[in-house]
C-alpha cells in the first residue's frame, strides 16, 4: 500500500504530511495480521510495525505497536471493546513521566472501499476527549 500520513499536534493544524508505504501480511497460519510502514516525520525517517488481531475467548481485537517516532523504547498493547467484532477499534495506554499519569492511546481501522485502507490514531489526554493525532489513508498498489 502507499498513500499519506499526517499528524497533529494541536486539534486543527496540520503539523506535518508525508508520504507512506506499507505492507501488510498474514502470519501464524493467519491468526495475526502484520502491518509494516516506513514514512517520515519533519524529514526524518521513521518506521513501525504493527500486529493486530482478533482474540476468540475474549472476543476481542487486539494490537501492539512500536516505532521509531511515537512509541520510543515501548511496546504499546493495544485492546478493544469486548463483544465487538464489526469494527477494528482498540485503545491503550502509554507512559508520559513519573510523576504523571498515563496517556490514551486509540487506533480506528476503516476500509471505505476494496483498495483503501484509513487508519486514524487518537491522543487522549486524562480527563479530556480524543484528539486526532494520525490518519493514514492508504491506496492498494496496482
Amino acid at each position: 500500500c502507499e498513500g499519506v500520513a499526517r499528524t497533529w499536534f494541536q486539534p486543527d493544524k496540520v503539523e506535518d504530511e508525508s508520504p507512506i508505504a506499507g505492507t501488510f501480511r498474514s502470519v501464524l497460519d493467519g491468526r495475526f495480521v502484520v502491518h509494516e510502514y516506513t514514512s517520515s516525520m519533519g524529514g526524518k525517517p521513521l518506521s513501525g510495525i504493527a500486529t493486530l488481531g482478533h482474540h476468540l475467548d475474549g472476543r476481542q481485537f487486539t494490537m501492539s505497536w512500536v516505532d521509531t517516532f511515537h512509541v520510543g523504547s515501548d511496546i504499546m498493547t493495544l485492546l478493544g471493546e469486548a463483544g465487538v467484532s464489526d469494527r477494528f477499534s482498540v485503545s491503550g495506554t502509554y507512559f508520559t513521566g513519573e510523576t504523571t499519569p498515563r496517556w490514551g492511546w486509540r487506533v480506528d481501522i476503516e476500509q471505505p472501499s476494496p483498495d483503501a485502507l484509513v487508519i486514524t490514531h487518537f491522543n487522549i489526554q486524562p480527563g479530556e476527549a480524543a484528539q486526532k493525532a494520525i490518519e493514514i489513508q492508504y491506496r492498494r498498489r496496482a
